[in-house]
C-alpha cells in the first residue's frame, strides 16, 4: 500500500488523459503515491489509451457513468491509502506538487483536508483558485475564494503562499 492514492475520475475524457496525465506521471513521486484512473463507464477510447500509453497507472473500470460523487465513492472503495487525492482529469500539475501537501498533513494530524493553489491553465501567472477548500462565505452569504473574486483573477505574486485554516 502506498501512503497516498491520486485518483482521477474519467468519463469519455481520452483527450484529457492524453493531454494531462503525462504531467501527473512525471511530476508525482511514485514512491509516495499510486496513480489511479477510475473510469466512469466511458464509451470513447479512454480504456485503450490507458492500457496502451499508461500501463503504470492503475485503472478501475466502473460499469456505467455514476456521476462525480458516486463515481468517486465507488472507486475509493477499491483503494487503500492513508491519503486520497481527488484530481480532476483536466489538471496539469507542477513539479513536486504533492510532497509539500502530504508533509503538512503528516506534521499536523488535526488537518482533515488540504488543497494547493491552482493557477489558470491559459494564463499561468494568474490564479484559477488560490485555496479555501471549497471557498469562503462572507457575512452576506456570498461565496468567494483567495485569488479569484467572481470573474476577477489575481496574479500570483506569492501572496497566498501561506497555510490557512478554512473554518
Amino acid at each position: 500500500m502506498k501512503k497516498t492514492a491520486v485518483v482521477i475520475l474519467n468519463w469519455n475524457g481520452s483527450k484529457y488523459l492524453k493531454q494531462f496525465l503525462p504531467s501527473v506521471l512525471s511530476n508525482t513521486d511514485l514512491e509516495l503515491a499510486e496513480l489511479i484512473v477510475a473510469d466512469n463507464g466511458s464509451t470513447d477510447d479512454s480504456i485503450k489509451i490507458l492500457e496502451a500509453d499508461f500501463p503504470q497507472v492503475r485503472t478501475i473500470k466502473l460499469d456505467k457513468n455514476y456521476g462525480f460523487a458516486e463515481g468517486y465513492n465507488l472507486a475509493l472503495k477499491e483503494v487503500d491509502a492513508e491519503y486520497y487525492v481527488l484530481l480532476n482529469s483536466d489538471v496539469e500539475v507542477s513539479r513536486d506538487w504533492l510532497t509539500p501537501i502530504i508533509r503538512k498533513m503528516d506534521e499536523d494530524p488535526s488537518i482533515g483536508a488540504a488543497m494547493p493553489k491552482i493557477r489558470s491553465f491559459h494564463q499561468r501567472e494568474y490564479f484559477e483558485y488560490a485555496g479555501a477548500s471549497g471557498g469562503f462565505i462572507d457575512r452576506f452569504g456570498y461565496p468567494f475564494c483567495r485569488g479569484r473574486i467572481l470573474n476577477e483573477l489575481e496574479k500570483d505574486n506569492g501572496q497566498y503562499d501561506d497555510t490557512i485554516d478554512v473554518f
